[in-house]
């Protein structure tokens, strides 16, 4: 890949790939999220996110929405439980224009008392549209379950008590606490030259000052399984079964990722999904998530069935776990589990808007870029008696924890 890696002296850094694409990416991801936030600040991280497109010193709300709009561009922001990020995708010809704005929302937003009261409103009722939901709630509360009274685990979204008390000095206090030049990352995809882009970048990033270089610490984490049900009035039960795993940092993460994309992954022909809803119809929806963060990790797998179908569907997914277990893969299926996780890496290179926010995130992280090549390479690496031994550790049945939305009653 012929990238473009610069570092500012205030410590921001640039990755950026060319293309010849019409359309470019761009954006900046910020190591800040919501396990960054106090207790008391629960949720700030997010409504920052929000208030961001709310008025800068140069711009009302409306002029920011506008800025790309009018060209055809998008602006879109995201947080997570480490990261931050605002990003654009426009024509390239624009990436002057992407670059000031996304430069002005991040430095110069003003977060004016009359725009964060209206968006406390906003935000309480995206919480109450997600309280709604049990197949997308259950997994919030399962990482509050299984990491509680730890910040990894509580919710991104905040609590609307919670979202009620932020003011212009809590999030002020949080951008002065966790937005340290050093721990930005801005990225780039697009048709531009190399000494453009770190032109554009030194111009609207430079002026910056450094800070002090605010790193996450490591947590430790003390884990216990826990089994809870709870009675709800919806139309399915809803499961999760799952278990702390491998952070970002460990050399285990890729037998992992190989392991969850056989159980039960993005592939309709993953052994969960061929076990619960191609041969016996007990779910529409199955599947198992990896989600490694920057010092720990976890690994669910979520189903929704009927009362009738409920103890059969976890007993056929404690039988996958123990096939995975104590079953090597032969040499054609670690063959073929390996080709599946190259393609779909593959494809999502294809995605210009994905590939900026990846690049942007590993250079963040790992303070590298690893070409595809050499990701294939640790792909190819990873052996048969590896996976038996990741299973082992990460699928033990007396480690597992489970939560189990009951549905209330029978349904015709």
């Amino acid at each position: 890949m012929d990238i473009t890696l610069h570092t500012l002296p205030n410590g921001i850094r640039l990755v950026h790939l060319p293309t010849a694409s019409a359309v470019a990416h761009c954006g900046i991801i910020i190591n800040a999220g919501s396990r960054d936030e106090l207790p008391e600040e629960h949720g700030v991280a997010h409504f920052i996110e929000h208030m961001l497109f709310k008025g800068t010193t140069h711009r009302k709300s409306y002029h920011i929405l506008s800025r790309l709009e009018d060209v055809g561009g998008e602006l879109n922001a995201y947080t997570t439980k480490e990261e931050t990020a605002i990003h654009a995708s426009f024509l390239k010809e624009h990436y002057t224009r992407a670059v000031e704005l996304i430069s002005d929302l991040l430095f110069s937003s003003t977060f004016p008392p009359s725009e964060l009261e209206k968006e406390k409103e906003v935000v309480i009722e995206e919480i109450n549209s997600y309280l709604d939901s049990p197949a997308d709630y259950i997994f919030d509360e399962f990482e509050e379950m299984v990491f509680p009274d730890q910040p990894i685990g509580r919710s991104i979204l905040g609590m609307p008590v919670t979202v009620r008390g932020i003011s212009t000095d809590t999030i002020r206090r949080f951008i002065a606490r966790n937005y340290s030049p050093s721990q930005m990352v801005f990225c780039s995809v697009g048709a531009i030259s190399r000494k453009q882009i770190i032109s554009l970048f030194e111009k609207h990033f430079g002026h910056v000052p450094s800070g002090a270089d605010n790193r996450r610490k490591r947590s430790e984490y003390r884990y216990s399984p826990v089994s809870t049900e709870k009675k709800t009035d919806t139309w399915q039960n809803h499961c999760i079964i799952g278990n702390i795993a491998y952070d970002l940092h460990d050399k285990r993460r890729m037998g992992l990722f190989m392991l969850n994309n056989i159980l039960g992954g993005q592939g309709m022909n993953s052994r969960l999904n061929l076990s619960l809803r191609e041969k016996r119809g007990y779910a529409y929806n199955v599947e198992s998530v990896y989600n490694p963060y920057t010092d720990t990790g976890l690994v669910t797998i979520y189903f929704g069935t009927d009362n009738r179908n409920l103890g059969k569907s976890i007993a056929l997914i404690h039988s996958e776990l123990d096939r995975l277990k104590h079953q090597p893969l032969g040499t054609l299926q670690l063959s073929r589990a390996k080709n599946q996780i190259k393609g779909y890496l593959a494809r999502a290179y294809e995605n210009h808007e994905s590939l900026m926010l990846s690049l942007g995130k590993s250079l963040l992280i790992f303070g590298r870029i690893d070409s595809m090549d050499e990701t294939f390479r640790k792909i190819d690496a990873v052996t048969a008696s590896e996976l038996l031994e990741t299973a082992a550790a990460i699928f033990d049945k007396s480690s597992l924890s489970t939560l189990i939305y009951r549905q209330n009653g029978e349904r015709t």
